[in-house]
């Protein structure tokens, strides 16, 4: 009998069936996962590897159990961040965000369905929890022409005949995000459709403790790419003929290279085109003796979201003294306000005794605080206060979550900004900052 290349080719022969995170010890699987040279970072580090399938079952009781705690007969999603919660499967990720062809309904019994593209079925099928595979959620105009309804009327059937079978014939269902067509089908069945969008985000704000083992060795793969960029900044620059999108490509690579999904957003920029911020990378040269920040937005690792930004001075002279300034400015805003986080305390307590920005940084100030985070940006926003709205985020912090704590200083009229973004988990006492990337020292005056 032949053996084929197909059948051999391990990750590691010598680790059996399975890898350390409980995946199948096998290139050929079907899920995305990490690299070998992943795998060997994170074991050099030692870091411990989340166990996924139990992972997988945590998530499905955080969906299960709210569902039920709010007495609906299910949640159905179709935004692609709480399918990948739900199921740990993927497919082509960022053109389903804008062309929605899956959809997953979880059941009060915790009966799991997905609708996905017609020949990708079996994309789900390493995750028993998953009980069924279907398809037919394709509800958009470039899919289905003048004829969605009918399509519509065909997958609402499914998901009262599911509820009727699964949830006791409980017709409130929770629904994150759905095309027109199938919400006026659902709720002429008779089903009443809930915001499920509430029930997603705050099912997904408490990590479990393999989310945990997961978001550490994102980190640590996202900040080896972040080193691989700066040491490519540094070379590069001097010579006088590497772009923004060059450095830019480095992080994207390196993420790749480790088993990373995507990264969502350009926001990379140097010298004045850093103020105003938000100005997302180009071709323009960066010169040396200029300031180079940027915010990761880094999908990466079992499709965590790492979220961090540094700002770094590249060049042979000495940053001036007024962008010194506005580093140590930016370090002591999220260390100090840092220092808030533990459980119990109140998002509105946080806004209300944040670190106070000196006044000509005000009206260029970041967005928000803090924001959560895990597959992508997530619930909750801490607001500065001129932002906040009374009633919107009344909620204490507890453990498990885990917070972006942001600082943009950035003097309006200026010629430069600083960005600064350190990545936490709240524990039972207090937080840990799982970012270990240091600031530019440089640029900060040490």
């Amino acid at each position: 009998m032949n053996t084929h290349y197909r059948d051999t080719r391990k990750i590691d022969p010598t680790r059996g069936a399975t890898l350390g995170d409980g995946t199948p010890n096998d290139q050929d699987r079907v899920e995305i996962g990490p690299t070998q040279l992943a795998f060997a970072e994170w074991a050099a580090a030692g870091l411990t590897l989340p166990d996924l399938p139990a992972m997988r079952q945590y998530r499905l009781n955080r969906l299960v159990d709210a569902v039920n705690t709010r007495g609906w007969g299910g949640i159905l999603m179709t935004d692609p961040l709480n399918i990948r919660y739900a199921t740990d499967s993927t497919n082509m990720q960022l053109w389903n965000t804008h062309n929605p062809f899956r959809a997953v309904l979880v059941c009060a019994d915790g009966y799991m369905v997905i609708w996905d593209y017609k020949n990708g079925m079996f994309l789900s099928k390493f995750n028993p929890l998953v009980r069924e595979q279907r398809t037919g959620a394709d509800l958009f105009y470039f899919d289905r022409g003048d004829q969605i309804k009918p399509a519509a009327d065909d997958l609402t059937a499914q998901i009262r005949d599911l509820l009727n079978e699964h949830s006791g014939g409980n017709m409130t269902l929770g629904v994150d995000k759905i095309m027109i067509h199938g919400l006026r089908s659902l709720e002429a069945r008779g089903i009443t459709v809930m915001p499920g969008e509430e029930l997603t985000e705050h099912a997904r704000s408490i990590k479990g403790p393999d989310e945990i083992l997961a978001m550490r060795c994102a980190s640590h793969a996202c900040e080896t790419a972040c080193y691989a960029m700066e040491e490519a900044a540094r070379a590069g620059v001097p010579q006088g003929n590497m772009s923004e999108d060059d450095i830019w490509a480095v992080l994207h690579a390196e993420n790749i290279r480790r088993g990373g999904e995507w990264i969502e957003t350009r926001l990379l920029s140097s010298g004045p085109r850093t103020n105003p911020w938000f100005q997302e990378c180009g071709g323009r040269i960066v010169q040396n003796n200029e300031i180079v920040a940027f915010d990761t937005d880094l999908v990466g690792a079992y499709g965590i979201c790492v979220d961090i930004s540094r700002t770094w001075w590249i060049g042979d002279e000495k940053p001036r003294p007024d962008m010194i300034e506005a580093m140590q400015v930016g370090i002591e805003h999220i260390q100090t306000n840092m220092e808030m986080l533990r459980p119990g305390v109140t998002i509105p307590e946080l806004t209300a005794n944040c670190h106070p920005l000196p006044d000509k940084y005000w009206k260029q100030k970041y967005g928000c605080l803090m924001h959560g985070v895990g597959l992508c940006d997530e619930w909750p926003l801490v607001a500065y206060h001129d932002k906040a709205v009374d009633g919107a985020f009344d909620y204490a912090l507890q453990p498990g979550m885990t917070l972006c704590v942001e600082a943009l200083i950035s003097p309006e009229g200026g010629d430069f900004s600083i960005k600064l973004e350190d990545q936490v988990v709240i524990t039972e006492d207090g937080y840990e900052n799982l970012t270990k990337y240091p600031f530019d020292p440089v640029l900060a005056g040490y």
